[in-house]
């Protein structure tokens, strides 16, 4: 009975019309033959638009972007595939897609097609994220709000070739975000490129990042395509580009305006097409008003800033990082469960953090090479944090203030009021709290 019922046509369409999953097949030939209900919900197209048509002519792209195995000819066989991915909708909405692909086989096992399933997450994401349910995205690891926030941008610039600027200090993790806009885009399957922009010489640089001919100077004995060009389809991640010198800003400007560049020592303009994105830990406007980076190029590269927080102002993330930087080497090297203490995570929530995650990263390793059990403990973690328990917040009532005391450590700090806290031994509420009732201390210095 139920093989009578499934081998029956329209009774299986009428299954697979109430399903709530998108469901697409198409020939090797990419002409699509079944279009369910969900998939018209999700699109934007109706059935009837879609049915017998090239899918890359009525999405006017791959609809698995960079994934699609179709682009280049017939593949004899894609496999399984699973990945997520942003569409645009008939209507030109950004959604986000979770995609599953296999192929399709007639009676002789021969391949006669594909089948794709495919959920809408759009709104689910949304809403973890709003409700603080999300622990890491895309390989990043945060639950504090303002990494919610970051997350949301993530996902909402993901779907665009525009710049991205990213901005944080030294060790906040800019490449990941990089990384993970990259992975989140339809760009996904290509190269992602990253380039040190003060790490190259400036007479290197211009040749690796656009190429260079044969002869184009001494030691060029083969012609070489630039980071550009092996990004053809991707992204190019420019970090540190604040450090790239004023002929170099010339020649990004003009790549960014046009989409073409020439190899040094060529004459061919060669185009690609790349998505670019640039992270700096300084503050490119201030670059700008120094007359240090050019204002046409800053305005072309910061079209969608993004701003990571330093660690210190996402506290809240310091026993999430703590314990999956913990899971790494105990999956890596096979290793016993290891722990930290309540006292050392104590002092981590009270360590100001110069160095952000990379520094949090390096404290670990330094704790788990000292540790000698299966508990870290404040006597296996780095000297720095030796100095917290004489400096840091301390346990207990909230510590009376004295405003020759708070004079002094603004005088010492420069008013610089987190650090002031730190050197009074209270929270930075709690002099935020004092500052607001003594008003006369807030006149005298200029607090930030």
């Amino acid at each position: 009975m139920l093989d009578r019922i499934i081998s029956n046509k329209k009774n299986l369409e009428h299954v697979l019309d109430n399903l709530k999953e998108g469901i697409i097949a198409h020939d090797l030939d990419r002409h699509i033959f079944f279009f369910n209900r969900e998939a018209e919900k999700i699109t934007g197209y109706d059935r009837h638009e879609v049915l017998g048509k090239d899918c890359h002519e009525i999405f006017g792209s791959p609809l698995c972007g960079e994934r699609c195995s179709f682009c280049n000819g017939k593949p004899s066989n894609v496999g399984d595939k699973e990945y997520s991915v942003n569409i645009v909708t008939k209507n030109g909405d950004d959604r986000r897609i979770e995609m599953s692909v296999t192929m399709m086989e007639d009676g002789d096992g021969r391949i006669i097609g594909v089948l794709a399933s495919f959920k809408d997450l759009t709104d689910l994401l949304k809403l973890k994220i709003r409700a603080g349910k999300l622990n890491n995205f895309s390989n990043i690891i945060g639950r504090d709000i303002k990494m919610l926030q970051v997350f949301q941008q993530i996902s909402d610039v993901a779907g665009y070739a525009y710049p991205v600027h990213i901005s944080g200090e030294t060790g906040t993790g800019k490449e990941l975000v990089a990384t993970a806009i990259h992975n989140e885009s339809r760009r996904a399957e290509s190269s992602f490129v990253p380039i040190n922009c003060g790490a190259l010489p400036e007479s290197l640089i211009e040749s690796e990042l656009f190429g260079h001919v044969k002869g184009a100077f001494t030691g060029a004995v083969r012609d070489k395509k630039g980071r550009f060009e092996l990004a053809h389809g991707g992204t190019v991640f420019l970090d540190e580009v604040a450090e790239l010198s004023r002929h170099m800003q010339v020649k990004l400007l003009r790549f960014l305006q046009e989409g073409t560049f020439e190899k040094v020592g060529g004459e061919k303009t060669i185009t690609v097409n790349v998505r670019v994105i640039s992270a700096t830990n300084k503050d490119l406007k201030k670059e700008v008003q120094k007359g240090r980076f050019r204002d046409d190029l800053y305005y072309r590269l910061n079209v969608i800033p993004i701003h990571i927080p330093p660690l210190r102002e996402r506290k809240n993330d310091i026993p999430l990082l703590a314990s999956h930087f913990l899971n790494i080497f105990v999956e890596n090297q096979n290793h016993g469960p290891l722990n930290i203490s309540k006292e050392a995570l104590h002092l981590f929530m009270n360590y100001h953090w110069p160095g952000n995650i990379r520094e949090l990263q390096n404290a670990i390793q330094f704790a788990i090479v000292n540790c000698n059990g299966s508990i870290i403990t404040p006597n296996d973690l780095p000297i720095e944090f030796k100095n917290v328990c004489s400096t840091g917040a301390k346990k207990g009532p909230s510590k009376k203030l004295h405003p020759d005391d708070v004079k002094n450590a603004l005088q010492k700090t420069g008013g610089n009021k987190t650090r002031a806290a730190r050197m009074l031994g209270v929270g930075r509420a709690t002099l935020y709290r004092f500052l607001g009732e003594n008003a006369d201390i807030i006149e005298k210095f200029v607090l930030y």
